[in-house]
C-alpha cells in the first residue's frame, strides 16, 4: 500500500495515476469527489480527460469507499483512489459516524489482497483554521494520515511536483 500526501495543485494524482500504470495495465480509478459546483464539474473532468487514452476502469465511491475496496481488491489488481480527503468531506457534510466509517476503510485496506494507491491533501502544514468545522476536518484527515501511513509500506509527500519518500522503498519508477 502507498500512501501520496501533497498540498493542492503538488502533482500527488498525476504521481498516483503514473504509478498505478507503471503497476497495471488496467487499474481501478475510485473517485470521491462530487459535484456541487461548476468550478468541481470542471476539476473532475480534467482528471477524467487525463485519464482517456489510459484503460483505466473508473468506480465512485463517495461516502462507501470502505465497501468499494473490498469488492473491487484483487491480488493480481492495483486500485488507486483519489482522495482521502474528498471522502472525509463527504462523510463529515452527510454527518456520518466519521470514527466508525474510517474504522471500516483502514479494516477493508488491512484486508486487501491487491496493491491499493491512496492519495490525499496535506490540510495540517498550514494557519490554524478560523472555525469548527474547518479545525475538525483537519483534525481527522492528520489522524487518518497517521493511521494510514502506518499500515503503508511506502508514504511519499509530493511538494512542486517532486515526490519525496517519506517511509519505505524508492517507489518512484
Amino acid at each position: 500500500m502507498t500512501l501520496i500526501l501533497g498540498g493542492a495543485r503538488s502533482g500527488k494524482s498525476v504521481f498516483g495515476e503514473k504509478l498505478a500504470l507503471n503497476k497495471d495495465s488496467k487499474p481501478i480509478y475510485i473517485f470521491t469527489a462530487q459535484s456541487f459546483d461548476k468550478e468541481m464539474d470542471e476539476r473532475i473532468r480534467i482528471h477524467k480527460d487525463r485519464r482517456k487514452k489510459q484503460s483505466w476502469q473508473d468506480v465512485e465511491a463517495t461516502i462507501n469507499l470502505p465497501a468499494a475496496i473490498s469488492e473491487l481488491s484483487k491480488k493480481e489488481k492495483v486500485i488507486l483512489v483519489d482522495c482521502l480527503s474528498l471522502w472525509l468531506t463527504n462523510l463529515i457534510l452527510n454527518e456520518r459516524n466519521i470514527d466508525r466509517d474510517i474504522t471500516e476503510f483502514l479494516n477493508a485496506l488491512e484486508k486487501s489482497p491487491g496493491d491499493v494507491i491512496l492519495v490525499s491533501s496535506e490540510v495540517g502544514l498550514g494557519i490554524v483554521p478560523d472555525n469548527e468545522m474547518s479545525r475538525v476536518f483537519r483534525d481527522y484527515l492528520g489522524s487518518l494520515h497517521q493511521k494510514v501511513a502506518a499500515i503503508s509500506e511506502t508514504v511519499i509527500m509530493m511538494v512542486a511536483g517532486i515526490p519525496m519518500i517519506v517511509k519505505g522503498q524508492n517507489e518512484l519508477s
